[in-house]
This record gives C-alpha cells, sequence and structure tokens, in this order.
C-alpha cells in the first residue's frame, strides 16, 4: 500500500474549483516531483496533504487524501496536529516564514524532537548538532546558538530541512524549497536535502516548477496543469517519450549545455485564472496540437504502460 494516496481530490474555495480530481500517490522511500507553472495547482495540492485548506477557506469536497492507514481529510483538527511535524513534515518555500527570528535557530529545531519524540533538552541538543553536521552546516555547535539573521539564505533552509527531519517523519513535503534562495546555490540545496531523505529512507514529495530539479533529484514525477493532472510517470518514462504536450513543453523550456543564443523555448501564453479555465482540455489554448474535440471534451487521466496521461492525443494504452 502507497504510504499516501490521493484520490480524485477536488478542492473548492468558495465557488471556484481550484484542484479537480488530483490523483497520485507515493511509496514510503520514494521522491515525487510536483511540477508545472505558477498557478497549475502545485501549493494547494501541498495544503491539501498539510491539512492547511481551512486557512484560506478551502476544503475538499470530494475524493480523499490517505496517508498510511489514516484517511486525513477525515481527521479533527487535534489529531492532524499530532500528525504535522512528527509523521509528515513541511518545508515551506522561504525559510524566513518557518523561522523564529527571535529564537535562537538550535533552540527552534530542539523544540521539534522535545515535542514530537520526547526528548530533555539536553539529549535534543546533541540531536539537533548531529542533524546539522550532516546537512554539512560548519561549526554546527556554534551555529546552534546563532539567530536567524546571523545566517545566509542557504544556512537558512538547510536548518528549516534540519527542522522537518528533526523527529525522523515518514513523508516530507518540500514546497518550492529553492525559490527564495540564490540559483548558484540551490542545486546544492537539493542535493544535500536528497542525500538526507534517501538515508533516512523518508518519501518526499517535492513541489517545483523546475524540470531540471526534477530529472536531478526524483523517482517518479506527476506533471499539474490548471488544477489537474496532466501527467505522471517514471522520471526516465517522462523525459524519454513525454505523453502530454505541456510535459513536453515543460521539457524544452530546460536550458541545455551548448545551446545556441536565442535557442531556449518557451511556452506560449500563461496558465489560465481559476476563475477562467476553459471547457474542455484546459490547456488546448496554448497546445499546437489541439483538435476540436480538445475544446469541448476534458480528457480522463488513463493508466499506459509506466504512468497516466490526460490528452485526448496520448495514443491507446496497451
Amino acid at each position: 500500500m502507497a504510504l499516501l494516496d490521493l484520490s480524485d481530490v477536488t478542492v473548492s474555495i468558495g465557488a471556484l474549483m481550484p484542484l479537480d480530481r488530483i490523483a497520485f500517490s507515493i511509496e514510503a522511500g520514494e521522491i515525487v516531483g510536483v511540477v508545472g507553472e505558477s498557478g497549475s495547482g502545485k501549493s494547494l495540492t501541498a495544503m491539501a496533504v498539510m491539512g492547511l485548506l481551512p486557512l484560506i477557506g478551502g476544503r475538499i469536497t470530494s475524493g480523499a487524501v490517505r496517508f498510511a492507514d489514516v484517511e486525513l481529510n477525515r481527521l479533527p483538527e487535534r489529531d492532524y496536529r499530532a500528525l504535522r511535524g512528527r509523521r509528515i513534515a513541511l518545508i515551506s518555500q522561504n525559510p524566513m516564514t518557518s523561522l523564529d527570528p527571535i529564537r535562537r535557530v538550535g533552540q527552534q529545531i530542539d523544540q521539534v524532537s522535545m515535542i514530537h519524540l520526547g526528548l530533555g533538552a539536553q539529549q535534543a541538543r546533541l540531536r539537533s548538532v548531529d542533524m546539522m553536521r550532516q546537512l554539512r552546516i560548519p561549526e554546527a555547535d556554534v551555529v546552534h546558538g546563532n539567530y536567524p539573521h546571523h545566517l545566509s539564505g542557504g544556512m537558512k533552509q538547510r536548518i528549516v530541512i534540519a527542522m522537518a527531519l528533526a523527529a525522523d517523519p515518514e513523508l516530507i513535503v518540500a514546497d518550492e524549497p529553492t525559490t527564495a534562495l540564490d540559483v548558484t546555490i540551490q542545486a546544492q540545496i537539493i542535493q544535500i536535502m536528497v542525500e538526507m531523505v534517501r538515508r533516512k529512507n523518508v518519501a518526499l514529495m517535492l513541489i517545483t516548477h523546475d524540470m531540471g530539479v526534477v530529472a536531478q533529484a526524483c523517482d517518479r514525477v506527476v506533471v499539474l496543469y490548471a488544477g489537474r493532472v496532466a501527467e505522471t510517470g517514471s522520471v526516465e518514462r517522462i523525459f524519454a517519450a513525454p505523453r502530454h504536450p505541456y510535459t513536453k513543453s515543460l521539457i524544452g523550456c530546460i536550458p541545455v549545455e551548448g545551446l545556441a543564443p536565442g535557442g531556449l523555448k518557451g511556452i506560449d501564453g500563461v496558465v489560465p485564472g481559476v476563475a477562467n479555465y476553459p471547457t474542455g482540455c484546459r490547456f488546448h489554448p496554448r497546445c499546437s496540437l489541439a483538435q476540436d474535440r480538445c475544446k469541448i471534451e476534458a480528457p480522463l487521466l488513463r493508466t499506459f504502460d509506466e504512468g497516466a496521461a490526460a490528452c485526448h492525443l496520448a495514443g491507446d494504452p496497451p
């Protein structure tokens, strides 16, 4: 059984429906990339998993989010709080929103293992410093006593990763974990995070807009577009033979070595807002292959050999 399973999850915010029948799963120890442009529904999917939709007036109106043997969308908030941090942890986009600016960073890591693992203060400190060293933080025992403003953006994000790992969770949801960082250290942070979750056999839901990060870090990929799943599959299969035109377009946006000036591709148009989703396939206004059927009939997510795709032109399943 999958560790995390989203089964036809539909999310409503007032009269709007920003997520429509989202379906994918994550196995224990697996790294799954959830990818798409801004507005595709990635962060809302993370909020659905973490039980944070009520903070923005949202709710799951159909489908289910299951974690191990627990149906999360039916949990009372009190029980959900017991899961967050202990069995499911979140790494947010901006480390400064996750760190208390007036508390030492080490104390913030300590608190996680004290609350969720019942450790004493000294045990928690030793555990935190060891975790910081594993995340390649130099002079970890000194940094433990620093305040967030003493640290660079990359170091702050390592502290946030240490907080996420402190209680030995089974699943980490990382929502664009390097967006706020300088491009020169983004790859380093991704590499460190992936090494740590692999070493600890933690499942990772890695949300990103960057297919290059997916290729670097993930086992499988879920491509979202305008609140729907466009395609899923193994990273190898998706990059070798993408079935959905949107997936092909995202891969075409990856810069490669030796690219001629002006050779980098883009995708014409923008992701439609939730109040303006088109009928039929939501990608059809931007798709060069779109036919009349695409403008009228929404394609179903069909299972193929090593994944699924929601495209009328994807061919017949075997």
